[in-house]
């Protein structure tokens, strides 16, 4: 694949993106982000991406360089120029290049970059599912909003990888959250159960298209905090996510949960989401 990267409303090579170091996006994470699935050379849910990454920069007060419609034609192009087939988009956009100094900046400019990369589907992982360990979230209260400050999830990543877990799923005092960099879901009865769309999660996308099959298959979905313990004696349990899927989860903190294999809800959506993404 070819390496076009768009840096400031330009096609360049990779070697011509020069990030200046009063970035804010360097020195403060004060920026916005975006990953797109790409499936068969086409971005996956764009609406649901452009309408997160318009909240979050509002809820930043940080001005977008250009409109969503100019943002959105520019990607695709972008897709085009690397003949992607599958893979994902990562759009970056930070508040621009000022002296050090926390208060806004009046006269910076906001950057946009945006790149692409081959990512096949994680068929392995869907099909064999994956260990979480339990990790406490120590974010702060807009986990809503996409922005680059990451190290938090950065170092619950970490922890789990340390314990020999794939990922960490995220709680408060027992209540779960979330995973580092996915939403986790629990059946119960056969009825989906996963954290409210509130300030404490992602909204993620992925986890809105699963909910909205889900319910077109008429499998009950209850949209409410669960905890730890109710996790631990799931019947069954799954991560989604732009990158995951619909990935099951078969063990957390070394307990096997659902008989230590993927059940048959978690199965259906998988098919459900395969389908929706033309498989």
């Amino acid at each position: 694949m070819s390496s076009v990267y768009w840096f400031e409303d330009r096609f360049v090579a990779k070697e011509e993106v020069l990030v200046s170091p009063d970035d804010r996006g360097y020195y403060f994470g004060d920026g916005v982000y975006e990953v797109f699935r790409v499936y068969g050379g086409k971005l996956f849910e764009p609406g649901a991406h452009f309408e997160r990454l318009a909240r979050t920069a509002d809820g930043i007060r940080l001005p977008l360089p250009y409109s969503i419609e100019r943002i959105g034609r520019k990607l695709e192009e972008l897709v085009e120029a690397n003949v992607l087939r599958e893979g994902t988009v990562y759009l970056q956009i930070t508040r621009g290049s000022a002296p050090r100094s926390h208060p806004f900046p009046p006269d910076a400019k906001p950057v946009a970059l945006a790149y692409c990369t081959e990512v096949p589907r994680p068929v392995a992982a869907m099909e064999a599912g994956i260990a979480l360990a339990a990790v406490p979230d120590i974010r702060w209260l807009h986990c809503d909003y996409k922005t680059l400050n990451l190290l938090p999830n950065v170092l619950a990543k970490q922890q789990a990888l340390d314990a020999g877990a794939s990922d960490a799923v995220l709680h408060r005092d027992g209540i779960v959250t979330e995973c580092s960099a996915s939403n986790v879901m629990i059946v119960r009865g056969g009825t989906v159960i996963t954290h409210p769309a509130n300030n404490l999660i992602l909204h993620g996308v992925t986890r809105g298209v699963v909910l909205r099959l889900a319910r077109a298959a008429e499998i009950a979905v209850e949209e409410r905090p669960f905890t730890l313990e109710e996790l631990y004696g799931a019947d069954e349990a799954f991560i989604t996510g732009t990158t995951v899927e619909v990935t099951p989860v078969v063990a957390v903190d070394g307990r096997a949960v659902g008989g230590g294999a993927p059940g048959p809800v978690t199965r259906r959506l998988q098919r459900e989401f395969a389908a929706a993404i033309g498989l």
